[in-house]
């Protein structure tokens, strides 16, 4: 078991449909790399990347608010098969509550997973709210659940691992792998 899971966490782990994902800090490590011409590169994490495909596959929702548009992340989110993908959004309550009636899911039904102040207003009102290792203290202390791993570093493979082990679906999973 995790350090900070109780079986509260777990209980409403088991109830999420949609996971809500921030990007930069969480699926990226948080830089800006610009390259001679002035863009931004981004870094995403493979193992990040096939934890979102495993949710995919167990049925969860995945979905994508940034605070900054990106083509980079645009382009790894469509690989990934992410169609929820939202940018340039910093105010992001309006967006979760746009994406959670599209879905008809409850806000008890809803995790998000977060790093800095951007991230506050959905962390406070879903039924999950999740932080990265590096996330904000203010962050931090509105998680019920912190990963190990910082942000785009494995930090929503861990979360989403987490969630499909509360619900049980994990090791079918892994079981396809051996």
């Amino acid at each position: 078991m995790h350090a900070n899971e109780s079986a509260a966490v777990r209980a409403a782990a088991a109830l999420i449909k949609l996971l809500i994902l921030d990007v930069d800090g969480v699926l990226t490590d948080g830089g800006l790399y610009y390259d001679e011409d002035g863009r931004v590169v981004k870094r995403f994490n493979v193992q990040d990347g096939m934890g979102i495909k495993l949710a995919q596959a167990a049925g969860l929702q995945v979905a994508v608010i940034s605070g900054l548009a990106s083509k980079a992340v645009e382009k790894r989110m469509r690989e990934l098969g992410v169609t929820e993908y939202h940018a340039g959004f910093k105010e992001k309550w309006e967006t979760v509550e746009d994406i959670r009636q599209r879905f008809g899911v409850a806000t008890h039904e809803i995790a998000f997973l977060g790093d800095d102040w951007v991230d506050a207003a959905p962390l406070l009102r879903v039924g999950l709210p999740l932080a990265v290792a590096n996330a904000q203290p203010e962050i931090k202390a509105l998680a019920k659940w912190i990963s190990t791993a910082q942000g785009g570093q494995g930090a929503v493979r861990e979360a989403i691992c987490f969630i499909l082990d509360a619900q049980g679906k994990l090791d079918a999973l892994w079981q396809r792998w051996i």
